[in-house]
């Protein structure tokens, strides 16, 4: 009932505000809280979120919650001053200024009656063949363009991911994965039954030796790969790579589902599925492009290696089940929403404006954290902090969230053990000078000791 949940949070609270639980201190996981109290797992999920609205503590779970700190005594202050109202670097959803006006006059013509009606049908996996056309000029690099019959379009782009992977891996089935990985793609392994195997990475990111390495150990049934602005790293694989890897997979018979939900904040550079069209499912989406609450997936299946007659619409028909099954289709009326702004040249100006914003972010980052190893991508919207010795990732979580400020720790994105003492900043949910003023203070706790 309300009344249990809210009465353990109550308690939970005392203990912070007594001192009990100091600030900086991470709580147990969820299923642990709920073991130890005797609850149940939605319970304890339901106290950690009353906890985070009442604002004692930071963080998410899975990754890390932890008690928030009031300012610190004067005599314990940093350089800079803690910030006074909760940052939050794990998230990552960019805007632009002037984007809800956009938005709104694209969406203008899709009120009138009787094209609201045709836009509140239901639609497959396939969409439209205005949706095909236009993603497949969206997504078309200087030389690559999807054909418009190899779209089929998802809800955003994690169920494109999902739809992908249902399709390719069986059950119980290998999925190579950089060793460091969208975190969510992990999650949907789990629920799809799949085991993630993860791969060495370079300065370039995924090395095809390593792939090839493992898929001789054990048989692989697909890899999982973000070629372009990597997520947490930020690399991007140069052609000679790209070639290299497109080949190993070739030589293997494996699939690669690349994930390129970043790609638009590049203006020049090919996905893999340039050099290995045969072998290639390409993930992408708008919910970065244009609005995160306003997404559609997009999920370019690989052309047919037997020639149109022999293999056509086998990739297709597998693919488009398991976003039918799944309950992971785009709905009509985000399809012709999309349709219109990236005819109206909305997406356009929203990603050129984008673009801009992650330069002057990146800029920040490399102001406010010159001499610290940080690795990222000029264009990208995040940053992977190597830290400092003695910091670890989870310590140095925990000191930033006394000082209100998310950070994500690099064991989030570890797809095996041994994860690098890193932590990703997210840049792109909070305003520049908010930004600005939390570098600072990280900055400030990274030239402590923990």
């Amino acid at each position: 009932m309300a009344e249990d949940y809210r009465r353990i949070a109550d308690r939970i609270a005392a203990d912070i505000a007594s001192g009990r639980l100091e600030p900086g201190r991470r709580l147990p996981p969820q299923r642990v809280f709920a073991r130890r109290r005797g609850i149940a797992g939605s319970t304890a999920g339901r106290v950690y979120g009353e906890l985070v609205r009442r604002g004692l503590v930071v963080g998410e779970v899975g990754r890390g919650t932890f008690v928030r700190a009031s300012p610190l005594p004067s005599g314990r202050a940093l350089a800079e001053p803690a910030t006074t109202a909760p940052v939050n670097l794990e998230l990552n959803y960019p805007s632009a200024p002037g984007q809800s006006e956009l938005l709104a006059a694209g969406l203008a013509p899709l009120l009138r009656p009787d094209v609201l009606a045709e836009a509140t049908r239901t639609a497959s996996a396939a969409g439209t063949r205005a949706a095909r056309e236009a993603a497949a000029g969206l997504l078309a690099t200087e030389g690559w363009r999807p054909a418009p019959d190899r779209l089929l379009f998802a809800g955003n782009a994690r169920q494109a991911i999902a739809g992908a992977l249902a399709s390719l891996v069986p059950p119980g089935g290998r999925l190579g994965v950089e060793s460091l990985t969208y975190p969510l793609v992990r999650e949907i392994a789990a629920r799809l039954g799949v085991v993630p195997v993860p791969l060495a990475m370079d300065e370039q990111g995924l090395c095809p030796d390593a792939l090839a390495a493992a898929h001789r150990s054990a048989p692989l049934a697909a890899v999982y790969v973000q070629p372009t602005l990597h997520n947490p790293t930020s690399v991007t694989m140069r052609a000679d790579r790209l070639r290299e890897l497109a080949d190993t997979v070739r030589d293997l018979g494996l699939p690669v589902v690349e994930d390129r939900i970043w790609s638009f904040l590049q203006e020049d550079g090919d996905p893999l599925a340039a050099y290995a069209p045969e072998r290639t499912y390409v993930v992408d989406g708008l919910s970065k492009r244009v609005a995160p609450g306003l997404t559609v997936g997009f999920l370019v299946v690989p052309e047919d290696p037997e020639g149109p007659e022999e293999g056509a619409g086998r990739d297709e028909a597998a693919a488009a089940g398991a976003l039918r099954s799944g309950g992971w289709t785009a709905g009509r009326f985000a399809l012709e929403a999309a349709v219109r702004w990236s005819g109206d040249g909305t997406v356009a100006r929203l990603v050129a404006a984008k673009r801009a914003d992650a330069a002057e972010r990146q800029r920040l980052v490399a102001e406010h954290l010159a001499g610290f190893t940080v690795r990222a991508d000029p264009r990208a919207y995040y940053a992977w902090w190597e830290l400092p010795e003695p910091w670890r990732a989870d310590t140095f979580a925990a000191a930033a969230a006394r000082r209100g400020i998310a950070v994500t720790p690099g064991p989030a994105f570890g797809a095996g053990q041994g994860a690098a003492d890193a932590v990703r900043l997210g840049l792109a949910s909070v305003p520049p000078p908010e930004l600005a003023r939390a570098l600072r203070t990280l900055a400030g706790v990274a030239c402590t000791r923990p």
